[in-house]
C-alpha cells in the first residue's frame, strides 16, 4: 500500500523554493510539532475508542453523514483538510508548516483483514508504488509493531529522494476493523543520489521539505465493503515571503491530488487481490 509514498509527495512542493539552503529544525518548532501530534493522537484515540465515531464522518451530523457514505459508495474520495486545536485554539509552530490532511475511500466486497494484509506487504512496495519509492524493507518485526525502512523518491518542480525509518504500530480491536500509528522517526535528505558522491544531510539540517511526518489509517467493514482513512501530518520549513505566490497553490492542491491517488491505488490492489 502506497499510503506513505503518495502523501510524501504532499510536501515535496516546497522544493518550489530550493534556493534557500541551510535550513535548520529548530528545537522550538520541533516542540511545537509534537504538542500538534499529542493532540491529534489523543482525539483519534478517543474517536477508535467509538464504534459510532470511528471514521471522522462519523461524527458530521445524520443528513451530512448520509451524503458522504452515498458518494463515497458511489466511488467518490473524501479529502479534507484538517486543523487540530489545543483548549479550542491554533497550536502556533514557529518556524514551521504543518500540513494536516485527511482522506476516506470505499472499497466494495473487501474486508479490513484484507486492506490490513495489503499494508503489512512491505516486500512489494517498490515494485507496486514506484517510482516514488525506491526501497521498502522491514527492519524488526515483533507482534503487531514494524520498524520499516523506505527510500522515496519524488520529483515535483525539483527530485528529492530520502532515507527514512518509520515505527508502525498496528491495533486490530477486533476482524472487521484495524487501525495503525505510523511515524518517522529518522528522516535524512540526500544528496546526489544515485551517484558517487551520495551523502545524507544531517537530519534536522537540509533543505527542510519535510522534518516530520506520521500518518493514521483505519479501515472497518460496513455496507458490503470496507471504508479506508487515512490522516497524515507533516512538518515542512516556512516558506519566504518572495515564493509564496509559487507554493501556496501546491499547498492545497498537491495533497488533495495524491490521497485520491493513493486511495484510488489501495482500491485497485485491493479488489485485484479479492477472490472472484
Amino acid at each position: 500500500m502506497n499510503k506513505i509514498p503518495w502523501v510524501v509527495a504532499g510536501v515535496l512542493f516546497l522544493g518550489a523554493a530550493r534556493g534557500v539552503l541551510g535550513t535548520e529544525l529548530k528545537p522550538a518548532t520541533a516542540q511545537a510539532f509534537d504538542r500538534y501530534v499529542e493532540a491529534t493522537e489523543a482525539h483519534i484515540r478517543s474517536e477508535v475508542s467509538d464504534p459510532q465515531r470511528f471514521l471522522r464522518i462519523d461524527s458530521l451530523p445524520e443528513d451530512q453523514k448520509n451524503a458522504e457514505l452515498s458518494r463515497l459508495q458511489k466511488g467518490e474520495i473524501f479529502v479534507q483538510s484538517m486543523t487540530t486545536r489545543e483548549n479550542g485554539e491554533p497550536i502556533h509552530v514557529p518556524g514551521g508548516l504543518v500540513h494536516n490532511w485527511l482522506a476516506i475511500a470505499f472499497i466494495p466486497g473487501a474486508s479490513a483483514e484484507q486492506v490490513l494484509k495489503l499494508e503489512q506487504d512491505y516486500s512489494r512496495y517498490a515494485e507496486l508504488y514506484k517510482p516514488d519509492v525506491q526501497e521498502a524493507k522491514v527492519l524488526t518485526h515483533e507482534d503487531e509493531h514494524f520498524r520499516v525502512y523506505y527510500r522515496f523518491y519524488r520529483h515535483a518542480i525539483v527530485t528529492v529522494v530520502y532515507n527514512v525509518d518509520f515505527d508502525v504500530d498496528y491495533f486490530i480491536p477486533d476482524g472487521s476493523k484495524n487501525y495503525s500509528f505510523t511515524r518517522a522517526g529518522r528522516i535524512a535528505e540526500v544528496e546526489s543520489p544515485g551517484t558517487p558522491l551520495e551523502r545524507e544531510y544531517a537530519v534536522g539540517k537540509d533543505h527542510g521539505y519535510m522534518w516530520r511526518l506520521n500518518l493514521y489509517t483505519r479501515c472497518v467493514e460496513r455496507d458490503g465493503g470496507v471504508y479506508v482513512q487515512v490522516e497524515f501530518l507533516a512538518l515542512s520549513r516556512t516558506v519566504p515571503a518572495v515564493f509564496a505566490w509559487l507554493v501556496n497553490p501546491y499547498v492545497h492542491s498537491i495533497p488533495r491530488d495524491y490521497l485520491r491517488h493513493y486511495l484510488e491505488i489501495t482500491r485497485k490492489a485491493v479488489t485485484t487481490a479479492s477472490p472472484q
